[in-house]
């Protein structure tokens, strides 16, 4: 039987452009970093409206990932997903770019908050997430249980969230991963952000998932970060990435795969405390347009070959394949076919 994908996240509607060290400097924001936005940074969306290269894309890190997977595949009905949107025209913007890319939105709609929103602050080749939740946030594990979204998760054998989502509805993510863990299906996870692992209540979430986590993402600063909130003295990627491989897990009958992505460097994979190493796709840097959204593409593109049954090499080719495309396009957008030949 054909395998699916539901992802379980944030639906926010990307408002991105082109800005200026000044306009990072006005609102205190550091390149290639993503926040919560605070009542400083709300003005910050107008300015970004008024630019002359704006654009309004359907967003938010799970969403993103799935739609690539979804891209990827090119297989009708191969992914679903879930969060919490508003009674309002930027949710059904979201709506109908999924419906067009095969995606099965099963969005909660709040009647009186707004849809989340994330300012794309691209600064030459790093960009500057400022996220405004608001309906985002509101999404509830009543949601998750109400039959036919149930329905879903049945029907679905790879789960992923990004860790974005432990801010929103940890009980959600537990109820799916120990669905996951219990019927021997796989349940991944995004790092997303250094201050998931910094903050104490979103660490401990985090702690408390991993046992049932089957593949991990992350890049390069999570890792640091992680080993950093562990009490662990080591700063090499590797290393890290084999010791989160080793941590205790439920489901003992598959090793957990910790795949941590660097940038323009070769992506570092660890199973049983086991290295291997996989190259990206290495473009010229008047090639790169915008590195927003490359993360989750790497990822969308590996649950893509994990959909198909494929291995990790295969996996961590189709990553790289998506995060290449990705770059060369302006905000977190693609062709409507990909090009890739396995």
């Amino acid at each position: 039987m054909a395998q699916m994908l539901l992802g379980m996240g944030n639906p926010l509607l990307d408002v991105s452009a082109n800005v200026d060290d000044e306009l990072l400097k006005k609102y205190d924001l550091k390149p290639n970093d993503a926040i919560l936005a605070e009542d400083k940074h709300q003005p910050l969306y107008a300015d970004l409206a008024a630019k002359s290269d704006v654009m309004y894309i359907a967003g938010g890190a799970t969403q993103n990932s799935i739609r690539i997977a979804q891209w990827m595949s090119q297989r009708a009905g191969a992914s679903a997903y879930m969060g919490c949107v508003g009674k309002d025209e930027n949710a059904q913007k979201m709506r109908d770019v999924c419906e067009k890319d095969g995606v099965n939105v099963a969005y909660m709609v709040h009647d009186t908050v707004p849809t989340g929103v994330c300012g794309v602050c691209v600064n030459g080749v790093h960009r500057s997430l400022v996220t405004t939740l608001a309906a985002a946030n509101e999404y509830k594990i009543t949601h998750l249980e109400q039959a036919e979204n149930w329905a879903l998760v049945e029907k679905s054998s790879i789960f992923y969230s990004s860790g974005f989502f432990i801010t929103v509805s940890p009980d959600s993510m537990e109820k799916v991963a120990k669905h996951a863990c219990e019927t021997n299906k796989t349940y991944c996870l995004n790092l997303a952000a250094p201050f998931i692992i910094q903050v104490p209540p979103f660490k401990a979430t985090l702690t408390k998932l991993m046992p049932l986590v089957d593949i991990l993402f992350g890049n390069e600063t999570e890792a640091v970060e992680f080993a950093k909130s562990e009490g662990w003295t080591e700063t090499d990627v590797a290393a890290i990435a084999a010791k989160v491989s080793q941590l205790p897990k439920e489901n003992g009958s598959k090793p957990r795969t910790v795949v941590f992505t660097q940038g323009a460097e070769a992506t570092i994979v660890a199973i049983n405390g086991e290295i291997q190493t996989y190259p990206i796709v290495a473009l010229p840097q008047d090639k790169i347009v915008d590195t927003n959204g490359a993360g989750d593409a790497y990822v969308g593109g590996y649950l893509s070959g994990l959909l198909e049954g494929k291995d990790v090499a295969e996996c961590c080719k189709r990553g790289a394949y998506a995060g290449s495309v990705i770059v060369q396009q302006p905000g977190a957008t693609y062709p409507e076919k990909p090009n890739y030949e396995g």
